[in-house]
C-alpha cells in the first residue's frame, strides 16, 4: 500500500509526442518564498528562497540534515511547511493535496512494481487517472521510446538492471506530464561505473522533455555536473544559489568553499583591500594576493584564504612564490598531487597535469608555490 500511495500523488496530463523530436517543453517555474519548517524546537529549514525557471534542472546540495529532503518533501506536499509559500507557474499550491500538485517524483528505491511490466509501471499513473486504455497505451509507448526501452515494455521490471528500472522509474513519472519533476537521490543505488551513464542519460531525457527538475543529492560532482544551477544547504540555511562554475570557483561561504570540492586553507590578517582586490599576510610572513572578499570584512581582521589544489603551480625561485618543501608525490591517472610543506610550516595540495612517464616530484625537493592568479584565491572572514 505504500508504494500505491507514493505513485498516487504523481498527477498531471500528458501531452502527445509527436515524435521524440517535437516534445513540447512542459516543466513551470517554480517558487520557493521564504521556506521555514520545524520540527518541534528544531529548525530544519530555514528561510529558504528559490526561484527556479522553467525547464531548469536544479541540484539541492548539501550533507545529511542540511534540510533538503525536507524542501523536497514540501514541494510535493508530504509534509506542510510551518510558514512560507509554494508557488508552481505563478500559482500557490501549499493547500493543494500531492495528487493534486502536478508533480512527478522518482524516489531512491524507484518504487517500482515486480509483479507488473514495463509498459504496466509506465502507465500505471495514466490508468489511475482514468486515462483511456488507446490514449494511455499510446502514451507509454511514447514514453518508453523516449528513455529507449520499447523493446523491454513486456518484460517485468525485477528483470532488469537498475539503470533500466531507474529509466522505467523516470518514464513513469514524466508520463503524466509533471509541472515538476523531484529526483531524491535516484543515483544512490547504483555503481559507481553506471552513475555517469545515467546521470548524462537523465539530463539527456529531462530536456527532451522540457521538464522542470529538482535533484536531491550528497555527491558534489553529481550536483556539479548535471545541473543547471546548484543550491547549497547547511543546517537549513541557503549558502549560495548559483551556476555550477560559480559555485566552484567563486564560493560564496566559507562552508561552500569546504564542502565543495578540495581547498588548501591559509590563516592570516586582511593587510589591504580595494575594488581590485587584497592582499592577505600570512603566518609566516609571505603575502597572498586575493579576489576582493565576498562578505564585508575590516582591513586587519583574521581571515582564511583559500586557493584549490589545481590552481597552484610550482615555479623557480625569483618568481614571488613562497618556498616549500615536497612531502609527498602521487601518480592520479592524468593528473600529479604533490603535499607540499611550506617554510611556516602550512600543509598544502597541488594538482597538475601528468604527461606521459613523468613522475612525482622526489621527497624533500626545494620548490616555489604561488597561485595562478590573485581571482584564484578566495577570502573568508576567520569563522
Amino acid at each position: 500500500m505504500l508504494v500505491k500511495s507514493n505513485l498516487d500523488t504523481i498527477d498531471g496530463t500528458l501531452i502527445a509526442l509527436g515524435s521524440l523530436m517535437n516534445i513540447s517543453a512542459t516543466g513551470q517555474t517554480l517558487t520557493l518564498d521564504d521556506i521555514v519548517h520545524r520540527y518541534g524546537s528544531s529548525t530544519a529549514v530555514d528561510h529558504v528562497s528559490l526561484e527556479i525557471k522553467a525547464g531548469e534542472l536544479v541540484a539541492l546540495l548539501g550533507p545529511s540534515g542540511c534540510g533538503k529532503t525536507t524542501l523536497l518533501r514540501i514541494i510535493a506536499g508530504f509534509i506542510s511547511q510551518t510558514s512560507g509559500k509554494v508557488i508552481v507557474g505563478g500559482k500557490r499550491i501549499d493547500e493543494l493535496p500531492p495528487n493534486r500538485r502536478s508533480i512527478g517524483i522518482v524516489f531512491q528505491n524507484y518504487a517500482l512494481f515486480p509483479h507488473m511490466t514495463v509498459e504496466e509501471n509506465v502507465g500505471y499513473g495514466l490508468a489511475a487517472r482514468g486515462t483511456d486504455s488507446g490514449a494511455a497505451a499510446k502514451r507509454t509507448a511514447e514514453m518508453l521510446e523516449l528513455v529507449q526501452l520499447g523493446h523491454l515494455a513486456t518484460r517485468l521490471t525485477k528483470q532488469l538492471s537498475g539503470g533500466q528500472q531507474q529509466r522505467v522509474a523516470l518514464a513513469r513519472a514524466l508520463a503524466i506530464e509533471p509541472r515538476v519533476l523531484l529526483l531524491d537521490e535516484p543515483f544512490s543505488a547504483l555503481d559507481k561505473s553506471l552513475r555517469l551513464d545515467m546521470q548524462i542519460e537523465i539530463k539527456r531525457i529531462q530536456r527532451a522533455a522540457g521538464t522542470t527538475a529538482i535533484i536531491v543529492t550528497h555527491d558534489q560532482e553529481e550536483a556539479l555536473g548535471m545541473a543547471d544551477r546548484v543550491a547549497v544547504l547547511s543546517h537549513g540555511r541557503l549558502e549560495q544559489f548559483a551556476q555550477p562554475s560559480d559555485v566552484y570557483d567563486a564560493p560564496a561561504t566559507y562552508f561552500v568553499n569546504q564542502f565543495v570540492g578540495t581547498a588548501n586553507v591559509f590563516p592570516g590578517t586582511l593587510e589591504a583591500l580595494d575594488a581590485d582586490g587584497a592582499r592577505v599576510r600570512l603566518a609566516d610572513g609571505s603575502a597572498l594576493l586575493t579576489r576582493v572578499p565576498t562578505a564585508t570584512v575590516a582591513v586587519g581582521a583574521s581571515v582564511i584564504a583559500c586557493v584549490r589544489p589545481e590552481n597552484l603551480r610550482l615555479g623557480a625561485e625569483g618568481d614571488g612564490g613562497m618556498p616549500a618543501t615536497v612531502e609527498l608525490g602521487m601518480p592520479l591517472g592524468a593528473t600529479l598531487v604533490h603535499e607540499i610543506r611550506t617554510a611556516g610550516g602550512a600543509r598544502m595540495k597541488l594538482a597538475e597535469p601528468r604527461a606521459p612517464g613523468t613522475q612525482p616530484r622526489p621527497a624533500g625537493e626545494r620548490v616555489w608555490v604561488r597561485p595562478v592568479s590573485a581571482a584564484s584565491v578566495t577570502v573568508f572572514a576567520a569563522p
